[in-house]
């Protein structure tokens, strides 16, 4: 990328606040910057260099702006009352992200229906995500992510998310590694934190760790509980951190289980908590569930993944005896077929507790090999990626006549329920 291309990103989307207005609040609105909002007619030249050591230099050389802090704003926004921290800011998009890479390959080989499909992923802003499996080199590697940011889209703010929990079986005697796991996530935490240092970042924190206790061995639960909560605290201490916590989905564990669960760990030090990050379940049910757990966590604020509930989630009955009319509710969590994007990112959403709209999960890569998904978990699935552009919608809940997100007949084979 040159510099004439840095600098044009980093003018396109700032936001300057009139003198006269330095205590008005920025308005809410989509976090998709300016100039991604429509596709390039080329495709620019790719970001500079592949490795941490360019990113450094990059930003050395150019001295990029520091994000915009809008005045009367605390990026922590912990504080009863505080103003939505995510309001006034410039969002990072990832142009080395599979997706982004994906436009640029079918806007170079002529597939124009594939590239304008896939745009609608490739825009938006995007946690990146941490964890166990950034390695060697951990620190390193996040030093380097947030340098990549600034030489990049100079005064853009990144979302990270951090899942270094260990959830690889559930059953009554799987113990998550033991006290010695326990140790090395502390020590993985205090290193993020200081790889994060005074940065301008959002961070996601724990997906899946609290609806998972259950799966551990009951000596372990609260183990994994102490070891959330030292998590919290250490970055809970980060000046320009906005902060929130999982608390699972609407259709998961009940809000009030959640909410002594993330009392316990420390939401009263951070801004709030994170919804249906793992699953497809509506935003309005979301908001519905988000807003009793708040009830019971001091009115916190929350965000809600919507990138992956645009039709909805996949449930349905399965008989256990139909003369005792006796069945149970199936959740197909692992790639149900023929899901969209939900909302796009944005501020402006349905409810005052609902900081944001975000796209917290990543349509397109494989959780597994059901229903086709290529391993490792983890990988990038392009046409699972193109599925979820395909079939998006800005649907809060599912319009009337629809099933399974739909209005025409879909089988449950054909919708993925037993793969």
């Amino acid at each position: 990328m040159t510099r004439t291309f840095a600098l044009c990103l980093a003018v396109a989307g700032a936001v300057a606040l009139p003198a006269t207005a330095a205590a008005q609040l920025p308005g809410p609105g989509p976090l998709v910057p300016p100039q991604f909002q429509s596709p390039p007619e080329r495709v620019p030249a790719p970001p500079v260099g592949k490795y941490p050591e360019h990113w450094a230099e990059c930003v050395d050389d150019t001295s990029p702006a520091p994000p915009v802090l809008p005045a009367g704003i605390d990026p922590r926004g912990v504080s009863a009352g505080s103003p939505n921290p995510l309001l006034g800011l410039r969002y990072f998009v990832d142009r080395m992200e599979p997706a982004y890479m994906d436009w640029a390959r079918f806007k170079r080989t002529g597939q124009q229906s594939k590239a304008d499909m896939i745009w609608k992923l490739a825009r938006e802003p995007r946690f990146r995500w941490f964890g166990k499996f950034t390695r060697p080199n951990m620190k390193k590697k996040v030093r380097g992510f947030l340098d990549r940011v600034q030489c990049d889209q100079p005064g853009t703010v990144p979302l990270m998310v951090v899942m270094r929990h260990q959830g690889k079986a559930c059953n009554g005697g799987y113990r998550a590694g033991g006290e010695a796991e326990d140790r090395a996530t502390m020590r993985w935490y205090d290193e993020f934190a200081d790889a994060v240092g005074s940065a301008r970042v959002v961070i996601g924190f724990e997906p899946d760790s609290l609806g998972t206790i259950d799966c551990l061995a009951r000596d372990r639960r609260q183990d994994r509980l102490e070891v959330l909560r030292y998590g919290v605290e250490r970055l809970s201490r980060l000046p320009n951190a906005t902060i929130y916590l999982e608390a699972g989905a609407a259709d998961w564990e009940p809000a009030q289980r959640t909410a002594k669960q993330l009392r316990y760990i420390g939401i009263a030090k951070v801004r709030g908590f994170m919804l249906n990050v793992t699953h497809h379940e509506w935003t309005k049910a979301s908001i519905q569930h988000g807003l009793d757990i708040s009830r019971r966590v001091a009115g916190k604020p929350f965000i809600i993944n919507t990138s992956y509930n645009g039709r909805g989630p996949l449930h349905y009955k399965r008989w256990i005896n139909r003369a005792q009319h006796k069945w149970r509710r199936v959740n197909v969590w692992c790639h149900p077929g023929l899901r969209g994007l939900g909302p796009a990112p944005t501020t402006a959403t349905s409810n005052s507790k609902v900081d944001a709209y975000m796209y917290i999960n990543r349509p397109g890569y494989s959780a597994g090999s059901c229903n086709g998904g290529p391993l490792p978990v983890g990988t990038w699935w392009p046409e699972r990626g193109l599925m979820y552009a395909n079939y998006a919608t800005e649907w809060e809940s599912a319009p009337k006549g629809t099933v399974h997100g739909f209005y025409k007949h879909y089988s449950l084979k054909a919708l993925g329920a037993f793969g």
